[in-house]
């Protein structure tokens, strides 16, 4: 009996190390060493950087020679290009961030207080679109927000304006697409901290006195701050390095961060250039990864 207890509490321990092993395995095929082949790449020199790969560290006759190239980190600090990238980058991200939350705020409201079966509905609704293409969702529009497309042409039926609105290929164009496109990894995580609020907290806040608006923000908004950190961070990382929608619905001349990577890559050839910026931008990134996760460590020492 006390070998067949111990057999069994071995596979439960072998069990649960598969289990946790799943997910660090898939982190290290799918991040850590494509970020590594990256590292390696930004301290090449330009002509060593494709396949096969020189070695960055060698021995020669008993000596060990470091050919580490420096000169792209070094050229990010000193040409002001890419400070403005990664500010520009920064900015969008940041304001479409909070105009995911100030959009997707209310109508994750509005569903939390729907019946069980249209709220189904409603958020089928909401994840409905991301099952299509991503690229067919951006090039869709480019026919909506066109100086011919349905967005004028309904605009000038309804009088509102005289001749067509120059939206594509500008700023505002890149909100929209970014917006649109990132707005179900907002609603979704609010939704779910807004359905965990006890509804008896409102009505005791209510019945006390409490204005609706000072209820929101002394009793709501705190009870889904989880929610609405996550689903920013869920906009805000991927925003920073976009390059599909500022290529497609952005002005010619953006210089957001991801375009700079995809031009230096794509038109330069220049394999170190680009992942040295790609390598900056993913410790730029990794400040407010850390923060959240910090925050998340707090939340759960507090409960």
């Amino acid at each position: 009996m006390k070998q067949q207890s111990r057999d069994t509490d071995l596979m439960t321990l072998y069990g649960r190390l598969i289990v946790i092993a799943i997910p660090y395995l898939w982190m290290l095929l799918l991040f850590l060493l494509p970020f590594l082949i990256v590292f390696r790449i930004s301290f090449s020199e330009k002509i060593f950087a494709i396949p096969p790969y020189t070695d960055l560290f060698s021995y020669d006759d008993g000596l060990l020679n470091i050919a580490l190239n420096f000169s792209y980190y070094i050229d990010l600090v000193n040409d002001s290009i890419y400070f403005a990238s990664y500010l520009e980058s920064l900015k969008i991200a940041a304001i479409s961030t909070i105009l995911c939350i100030l959009i997707g705020y209310p109508l994750a409201w509005a569903i939390s207080k729907c019946k069980q079966s249209t709220r189904n509905i409603l958020l089928l609704l909401i994840i409905l679109p991301s099952w299509t293409s991503f690229l067919i969702r951006v090039y869709a529009w480019i026919g909506i927000l066109n100086q011919e497309g349905l967005l004028n042409h309904f605009l000038m039926w309804l009088g509102v304006i005289d001749q067509p609105l120059v939206i594509i290929k500008t700023y505002l164009a890149v909100y929209i697409g970014i917006v649109y496109s990132y707005l179900p990894f907002v609603v979704l995580p609010i939704y779910t901290s807004l359905s965990k609020v006890d509804s008896t907290l409102i009505e005791a806040s209510l019945d006390l006195g409490c204005k609706p608006i000072k209820t929101f923000f002394r009793i709501i908004v705190p009870l889904t701050k989880n929610g609405i950190i996550a689903g920013g961070m869920l906009v805000f990382i991927p925003a920073v390095g976009e390059y599909v929608i500022p290529e497609l619905l952005g002005p010619s001349k953006s210089i957001m961060i991801g375009t700079q990577i995809w031009t230096i890559f794509s038109r330069d050839t220049d394999w170190p250039a680009a992942s040295a910026v790609a390598t900056v931008m993913l410790l730029i990134l990794i400040v407010p990864i850390y923060y959240f996760n910090k925050f998340q460590s707090r939340q759960m020492e507090g409960k």
